[in-house]
């Protein structure tokens, strides 16, 4: 190189740490991609989002190839500095050539192409994707090699290279993502999604309607009072049933009944028994995306919840279930949770024993024992294992909880402080 000027070589130098400059920003602009987003985009038909797309289905044959070429330019380029630095400083100019050249690779080369190329992936990597594609057509050979090597030394150690990691998302970080996306879509739809992924951990028993609290219709009953119990019921369908619950024979469409009550033709207890459905029954302990699926499937919109023996424990709606993902949308006889809940100035909370747990942790970000009891009631009776005294005072899952009204052996009304509402109100006394 004796016969390139030291202004040539300069002006070389210059642009190779340009070239490093632009492998370590493609790299850095490349691995950061929303792959998500890229996805979508090249769905959606953006050409340079395809490109990258091809680029990352082989992120082995990408890494080898910015590497390759960042090597070689930076070698190439210690080897001009040595020479500008010999040239103007003698010996000396060795040392300070490597000086100054890894103070420019490090910031011009490195930190700043690859903070930008992380800011701003898209603004990297979709350009980068006009020149690495060739250059990837180009240096395949010698990519081929290096990729070769790499796999063998790493089988020596141990290390599978045929196992290529899944991009898909876990349903917690699916569900972390919907958290922090909360400055993209409402509130409203971030708890819909949510709700959405929980429909696996929620089952039919935590939705469903109580026995105690089905309406049926005893079919054995003067006709008159069936009647007068179509006419009058809320609800749009009945169980239909012998005496008892446990003989429950169908399920009656109430619209169905009021259409052939207003028909000329005569509407009796046998037309009435030929127009009800079959039931349809559905094993406790069912999850609810499950159930939402076997109700479209089967064409059902109601069912009775049994356990192992055969005993009707509930009744569940297709809306109950789709109430879970978007909350109450239909007129319902039950209290809602602001009439059951009353939050209080101290922290606490009053609420009625019929109150639902899971609704209850739900609306306070709470963690109160639901897995063995469905109601506020069940949950204090299933922790003491009797009935607990007006006034008493007991302790669950860090709650305390202070029995404030108990009638008919079952509990109507309790106050429930959480840990940190109590360390407040004592640290409040002792000042």
């Amino acid at each position: 190189m004796e016969h390139i000027s030291t202004t040539a070589l300069i002006i070389t130098l210059v642009v190779m740490v340009l070239i490093s400059a632009y492998f370590s920003g493609s790299e850095t602009g490349m691995m950061t991609l929303n792959r998500y987003r890229l996805r979508h985009k090249a769905k959606s038909g953006n050409r340079a989002a395809r490109r990258v797309e091809k680029l990352l289905r082989r992120p082995d044959r990408l890494i080898s190839l910015v590497l390759i070429g960042n090597n070689l330019v930076n070698i190439l380029a210690s080897s001009i500095a040595t020479i500008v630095g010999m040239r103007l400083y003698g010996d000396a100019g060795v040392a300070i050539a490597t000086g100054i050249l890894t103070f420019a690779v490090l910031i011009f080369a490195e930190v700043m192409p690859k903070t930008f190329a992380a800011l701003y992936p898209e603004k990297v990597a979709y350009p980068s994707s006009f020149l690495l594609g060739p250059l990837l057509i180009l240096l395949q050979p010698l990519v081929w090699l290096f990729n070769v090597i790499t796999r063998v030394l790493l089988r020596l150690v141990g290390i599978k290279t045929d196992h290529a990691a899944s991009g898909a998302l876990s349903k917690e970080e699916l569900r972390t993502l919907v958290h922090e996306s909360h400055s993209m879509m409402s509130r409203r739809n971030q708890d819909m999604l949510l709700s959405v992924l929980d429909l696996e951990k929620v089952t039919v028993n935590d939705v469903m309607v109580p026995r105690n609290e089905i309406v049926g219709i005893n079919i054995n009953d003067d006709w008159k009072a069936i009647l007068r119990q179509l006419s009058h019921s809320p609800h749009g369908r009945i169980v239909l049933y012998r005496d008892s619950l446990d003989d429950a024979i169908s399920i009656l469409r109430v619209r169905e009944a009021w259409r052939m009550m207003n028909e000329k033709k005569e509407f009796t207890k046998e037309t009435m028994l030929r127009a009800a459905d079959e039931i349809y029954f559905i094993p406790e302990g069912t999850a609810l995306n499950q159930q939402l699926v076997k109700f479209q499937r089967n064409k059902k919109k109601v069912g009775l919840v049994v356990d192992e023996y055969g005993d009707i424990e509930g009744l569940i709606t297709i809306e109950d279930i789709l109430e879970e993902i978007v909350g109450d949308y239909t007129t319902s006889m039950s209290p809602t949770l602001a009439e059951e809940a009353q939050p209080q100035t101290d922290g606490s909370v009053l609420i009625d024993g019929s109150a639902n747990v899971r609704e209850i942790n739900k609306a306070f970000n709470w963690t109160l024992p639901e897995a063995e009891a469905r109601t506020i009631n069940g949950m204090l009776l299933e922790a003491l294992q009797e009935i607990p005294l007006a006034g008493s005072q007991v302790t669950i899952a860090h709650y305390t909880i202070d029995i404030l009204e108990v009638e008919e052996n079952m509990v109507k009304q309790v106050r429930i402080t959480p840990a940190q509402a109590l360390s407040a109100t004592l640290g409040k006394r002792q000042r």
